[in-house]
């Protein structure tokens, strides 16, 4: 407790009326005085209210809360009102327990978001090795699922009507266009998307148009546009490996991040955004990922080197951390912890695809450039 004069020895004065009699002063010297009158009145410290800032706080704004004696050597509960204490005993500081160990929690469900995780990776895996147009299928669903919940979070904390069916089927369209027809499909289907998200908010009033619209591209970029890589991945010979590599390193990069940062997490990454992001995660995401690239530029990809694989590795590393930076600043303009409760322990499918969707033209582009487009 901090040094203050609430336990300092009572000054001689005035202390206030008592419901025992008249006003008391310090009591006179000489003959008259007696232990029994002097412990009649004896002050009690006064207690200061406890501060508008919350009263448990480190900081200076205001004391601490006070809810016993103010020292440790104090009894807990005082003798009765106006009784003289018989053969008192002194006091000693009790000893007190260590307190138990914090044990550091994930804050999910582990569980749930073990199967649920293990659930969507056999769904993906299976439809990605088997049949690759069936996994086109899966990415679009999952942009159609990860539009309705950023449009629904966006009418709910902000008022925002982005116009969700243009969005929906422009969406979808925009990820098989860039199976069918690559880069230039996936341009082209966006730039339509835009258009009909124009037209469409046009059937409403006027008001809140351009806040609207702007919400609308903007969504329209950040899902399906960025998708379309994985699809564009997909159409190489060795495109399932591709698609592959992209997937695990960056749940890989994931992992890392989360083992080393919550192990060794000593230092915030970027606490006005994220709290829970230490710079340790982020050196564990980095050496995961790059691990993992070089085995599978060695071992998967079709004239991969090891060295290609780190490159690719320490950029997965940083786009998987941008992106989830990047979704944390949405969530926290708008209010939320997760922008959905459809997978248990995980949140919603944008929770899931925020390290992926930056990451997916980050792959892309590199495996381009280092062995081709295939």
């Amino acid at each position: 407790m901090n040094d203050s004069p609430w336990g300092a020895p009572p000054h001689a004065g005035y202390w206030g009326p008592s419901d025992r009699g008249p006003v008391q002063r310090a009591a006179p010297a000489g003959p008259t005085y007696d232990a029994h009158d002097a412990q009649q009145t004896r002050p009690m410290p006064i207690v200061p209210d406890v501060s508008a800032h919350g009263g448990d706080q480190d900081d200076d704004r205001g004391a601490a809360r006070l809810s016993g004696p103010l020292f440790r050597d104090e009894s807990p509960s005082a003798p009765t009102y106006g009784a003289v204490p018989q053969n008192p005993e002194p006091m000693h500081d009790a000893p007190h327990p260590a307190p138990a160990p914090q044990k550091k929690s994930a804050g999910r469900d582990l569980g749930a978001a073990i199967g649920v995780g293990v659930g969507l990776g056999a769904v993906i895996l299976a439809s990605l090795f088997i049949v690759k147009a069936v996994f086109v299928g899966v990415v679009a669903v999952a942009v159609v699922v990860g539009l309705w919940e950023l449009t629904k979070r966006l009418q709910e904390r902000k008022g925002i009507h982005a116009p969700l069916v243009p969005l929906a089927v422009g969406g979808a369209a925009m990820v098989v266009a860039g199976y069918v027809r690559g880069a230039e499909g996936a341009w082209m289907a966006m730039a339509l998307t835009a258009l009909a998200v124009l037209v469409w908010r046009m059937t409403e009033p006027p008001e809140n148009y351009l806040k609207d619209v702007t919400a609308g591209v903007f969504a329209a970029f950040y899902v399906p546009f960025l998708a379309t890589f994985v699809a564009m991945m997909l159409t190489a010979q060795d495109g399932p490996q591709r698609v592959f590599m992209f997937l695990l390193l960056t749940v890989v990069s994931d992992t890392g991040a989360y083992a080393v940062g919550w192990r060794f997490g000593r230092h915030k990454l970027a606490p006005r955004i994220s709290p829970g992001k230490t710079r340790e995660g982020l050196v564990g995401a980095v050496s995961f990922a790059m691990a993992a690239g070089a085995l599978c530029m060695q071992f998967l990809i079709d004239d991969g080197t090891w060295w290609q694989g780190l490159l690719v590795g320490l950029a997965v590393a940083a786009s998987a951390t941008l992106g989830d930076l990047g979704e944390s600043m949405i969530k926290r303009d708008l209010g939320i912890k997760d922008m959905g409760t459809l997978l248990p322990g995980h949140g919603g499918i944008m929770d899931r695809l925020d390290s992926l969707l930056p990451t997916a033209p980050v792959v892309w582009l590199l495996l381009v450039l280092f062995v081709g487009s295939g």
